[in-house]
């Protein structure tokens, strides 16, 4: 009896070691000394370029160079720049610290014309200082990576990456790799002993990857000591593959990655989070659940200025409306906004008829319910003015998929695959789609489809500065169109 009990006691022991096992995220001190170092490039530019113009630093300055500090951290943070440190091209991590540092600098502008103090500022040395700033932290990082991939590229004893899995995924995964000769990995070769086969690109052909061997192979040369790291991007399906390989590499001191082949599925902004140590890849999710509070202060702020700038013109627009013909100047029609939860949205009248219900036809061209004045006032997209009510209000933001009427959603529902997830965000007055071209009439289920293509792409590649682009554009192409009317 005593003798049972001592041989189940480790298998007891090995059982609740699995089960209390997490997963830490990948937090390096280099990066965070960066993260540091920007902010000290911060400080130690405005210092420069205050004593370049000979201006004596006082209280006014340590509090506009705490306030640059903060909203550049913020606006960084917001911008992922410190995200996936290895995964930015160079151009990327660029356009990302650009971006942070135009909207510090949209911050600052702010701050100088509503704080009084500010107003005294230098205003050569500040204006040289935000033109600088961003020019040599862009530099500096493009100088750490190339100090870094020259080392790294010349060093006797570069990490050698083997691929179980020549897969799509796999492909994918050397070319990144190429892609960062900083990290200092050299592709060793491809090992998989599956067959080729056409179908669904199980494993890709000879002639599109070499393949070292298969994983009898594998284990050869890493007992051989020619591999320091593996990467394992069989697919979801092969686990008893996986493990069988996993449970070979326990006995060397390989180190061994396993990357799901999640990218098998059509994502919608995709993020990695975890709870409590257990990681969750995100297939479906909205850029706003962490971003959201963002958005809606900048829907708040441009709205409302937006609102003081045209209020004259929306008199002008509601008189014409009463003018041309009889009925109510607003028309308020039930949409779906986000989650799919019916809202109420506001438009200037511009057609002789007020329809709201399960069927509701799409504008054509020489649609005899738009009244002339009408007519201009959809072309030139007037008739959307008073959606900016709807920003203020909550149920609706600046820029998002356009909102269609409830009976158009429950039909293309059931017609476009994936049409739904664009309610993973508010609806928005103008969008992606419209400065590409789709706005209007979409009389076939291909331009629907294209609209919601670009939807999709909107809320996969959320940002504050994706939004601001599209306002931008919106001016030049997003208030006319062939489709109009």
């Amino acid at each position: 009896m005593g003798s049972q009990q001592t041989e189940r006691r480790p298998r007891e022991a090995a059982v609740v070691t699995k089960q209390t096992t997490s997963i830490r995220l990948h937090h390096s001190n280099l990066l965070a000394f960066f993260r540091a170092f920007d902010s000290f490039l911060v400080i130690f530019l405005l210092s420069i370029a205050l004593m370049a113009f000979g201006v004596e630093w006082n209280n006014i300055y340590t509090g506009l160079g705490v306030l640059a500090i903060i909203t550049f951290g913020f606006f960084a943070e917001t911008n992922e720049v410190y995200h996936m440190w290895r995964g930015h091209s160079t151009t990327s991590l660029a356009s990302r610290l650009l971006g942070a540092w135009v909207a510090t600098a949209m911050v600052l502008g702010m701050a100088a014309l509503l704080i009084d103090p500010f107003k005294d500022l230098n205003s050569t040395a500040i204006i040289s200082w935000i033109a600088g700033t961003p020019l040599v932290i862009v530099s500096f990082h493009w100088f750490r990576r190339v100090i870094l991939t020259k080392v790294r590229g010349q060093s006797s004893k570069p990490r050698r990456v083997g691929i179980v899995g020549a897969t799509p995924l796999g492909k994918r995964l050397v070319a990144s790799i190429n892609k960062m000769p900083w990290t200092g990995y050299r592709i060793h070769g491809y090992y998989d002993d599956r067959a080729c086969v056409d179908d669904n690109q199980r494993r890709l052909k000879d002639e599109d990857v070499t393949i070292c061997g298969g994983l009898e192979q594998l284990r050869a040369d890493v007992k051989a000591g020619k591999i320091d790291i593996v990467f394992i991007t069989l697919p979801m399906a092969a686990e008893k593959r996986v493990r069988t390989l996993i449970d070979a590499l326990a006995n060397s001191t390989i180190s061994a990655y396993l990357i799901p082949d999640v990218f098998s599925f059509d994502l919608l902004h995709s993020r990695l989070t975890g709870f409590q140590g257990i990681p969750a890849v995100s297939i479906y999710d909205s850029p706003l659940v962490e971003h959201g509070s963002t958005k809606r202060a900048a829907d708040i702020i441009l709205s409302t200025i937006i609102l003081a700038l045209l209020a004259i013109p929306m008199i002008a627009v509601a008189i014409g409306v009463k003018l041309s013909s009889p009925g109510p100047v607003f028309f308020k029609q039930f949409r779906y906004g986000v989650r799919g939860e019916p809202i109420k949205v506001w438009k200037f009248r511009s057609m002789s008829v007020c329809e709201d219900g399960p069927d509701v036809p799409q504008a054509k061209r020489d649609d005899p319910r738009v009244t002339p004045f009408g007519s201009f006032i959809r072309r030139t997209s007037l008739d959307e003015l008073p959606q900016l009510f709807n920003v203020l209000g909550g149920s609706m933001s600046l820029i998002g998929p356009r909102p269609h009427a409830v009976a158009h959603n429950e039909f293309y529902r059931e017609h476009i695959q994936g049409y739904m997830l664009r309610h993973k965000v508010k609806p928005g007055i103008t969008g992606l789609a419209q400065i590409n071209g789709f706005r209007g009439e979409t009389e076939t289920l291909d331009k629907m489809a294209g609209r919601i293509a670009y939807d999709l792409e909107y809320i996969r590649n959320w940002s504050l500065w994706l939004d601001i682009k599209i306002l931008w554009w919106t001016f030049f192409r997003g208030f006319v169109g062939q489709q109009a009317y």
